[in-house]
């Protein structure tokens, strides 16, 4: 029979001691402030860093007193002058293992206020417990659920192996070329010794998540179209607008022919081509408003001798571009018609080895296995990888050869990137945090086979 235990003095003095560090510890993640989370992206919602004049300097540093918070080491980089990168480290234990980099940007695109419902920069939360704010989605959430997964990592005593960058880059709204692209080629981002890219997805209005491994290119296209001015009311071949209407009807034609193949659910969005118009640029300017047959600043009895559009192509990575560019020059915009054309941007399909820009999805790329097995951790779905329809930072990545998967934690949420009324609801943005926590720890903590980093050729 066991002896009866007995409480005596001191046990007392023993827990009286250990009191204080019981009440000043951190408390799990389970149980942390779910307000003090939300306030914080409430915040960096409210900076305003919309396009053409993001507010880079208050972003910055607002990520900078966030890394603070979390010991985490900072560097800020302006390979352009008042266009911050701001690049964060929490260091591995085995420094000889490649690193982990979680890429997203900081500007967002322009609101037309008198659209939203609630202020764009208000970060207003309704009774649903939807956030609205530009960034809400694209991709102010993304970054903050990196930082929040850390926080809740380091609460609880977790030590990565791999050594993981956040990088916070500028411009990616416009192009991204003071931003990811020029991060990409620098110095500083080959000693990081990265291995593996994650950047933004895209949101999902079912249960599933969407991720994606590869994206379209984008082509901009300005064709011009020339011929004789006449009178307005003469009717005589080849004018500079009757050109111009044949190869826009020709472009409309093959956009109806892709996007049938959507609309029929024979390809995804990201699998064809798509061409949109841009502008549509004509006419000759009047000298005076109150000319007599002048109409909106334009002579209207005048047909004008020269007219151009612009197109906004997108190109999937396995794309014909040889053919498009063959149609382009024999039927869009024949020299025959008095027709030119050319590319303000015509983006590359293939990496510095010469293989597409795609990212594996299968067993043979283990970060994929990685990523996929922690969503399943999490209690997360996963729907069939995609080609993003649009373009992201993560192409400066596949450029060199590096695997990137585009993710944003939001399944059962309306895709509004770019829209009016932006949102994310409360309980979503908690949801991707947590996700994010099982890939970090996935991720940096795993060691090859061997124990030595895989080959970028291999991944």
């Amino acid at each position: 029979m066991e002896k009866p235990y007995t409480f005596n003095l001191f046990h007392l003095l023993f827990l009286y001691l250990l009191l204080p560090f019981l009440t000043n510890s951190i408390p799990p993640p389970a149980q942390a402030d779910h307000s003090e989370i939300i306030s914080r992206f409430q915040q960096y919602l409210q900076i305003n860093t919309s396009q053409p004049s993001p507010d880079y300097q208050k972003s910055t540093h607002f990520i900078l007193s966030q890394a603070d918070s979390l010991s985490l080491q900072s560097q800020v980089i302006e390979f352009v002058q008042g266009k911050p990168s701001v690049l964060l480290q929490w260091p591995g234990s085995d420094p000889s293992l490649p690193s982990i980099l979680l890429n997203s940007h900081t500007d967002v695109v322009p609101s037309e206020y008198s659209k939203w419902v609630h202020p764009p920069f208000g970060a207003h939360i309704d009774e649903q417990g939807n956030i609205f704010a530009r960034g809400s989605q694209d991709m102010k959430c993304v970054g903050m659920q990196y930082l929040e997964a850390i926080r809740r990592l380091r609460s609880s005593g977790f030590c990565p192996k791999r050594s993981l960058y956040l990088s916070f880059v500028p411009d990616e709204e416009i192009g991204g070329r003071d931003g990811a692209e020029m991060l990409a080629s620098s110095d500083v981002f080959k000693n990081m010794n990265v291995d593996i890219v994650l950047d933004e997805g895209l949101a999902s209005p079912s249960e599933n998540y969407r991720v994606f491994y590869g994206e379209r290119t984008p082509w901009w296209l300005v064709i011009k179209s020339n011929g004789a001015p006449g009178h307005g009311a003469k009717l005589y071949e080849n004018s500079a607008m009757e050109n111009l209407f044949k190869s826009i009807e020709s472009i409309r034609r093959f956009r109806a022919s892709q996007f049938d193949l959507v609309k029929a659910g024979l390809k995804a969005e990201g699998e064809v081509i798509s061409v949109n118009m841009a502008f549509l640029k004509a006419g000759t300017p009047s000298p005076t408003i109150f000319f007599l047959f002048a109409c909106q600043g334009f002579v209207m009895n005048l047909q004008p001798s020269e007219a151009e559009a612009g197109f906004d192509i997108r190109i999937p990575p396995i794309g014909n571009v040889e053919s498009l560019e063959k149609q382009i020059a024999e039927e869009w915009a024949p020299a025959s018609r008095n027709m030119t054309f050319e590319f303000k941007a015509k983006g590359i399909q293939h990496d510095d080895l010469g293989r597409p820009l795609v990212t594996a999805t299968d067993s043979s790329n283990p970060w994929w296995t990685l990523w996929e097995e922690a969503i399943k951790k999490a209690n997360g779905k996963i729907g069939k990888p995609e080609i993003f329809p649009a373009s992201t930072d993560a192409q400066n990545f596949r450029k060199l050869g590096l695997p990137a998967i585009g993710f944003s934690p939001m399944a059962n949420t309306p895709i509004l990137l770019h829209d009016h009324n932006e949102f994310l609801n409360q309980a979503e943005y908690l949801r991707g945090i947590e996700v994010y926590e099982f890939i970090i720890k996935a991720y940096t903590s795993y060691i090859p086979p061997g124990g030595h980093g895989d080959s970028r050729d291999e991944l």
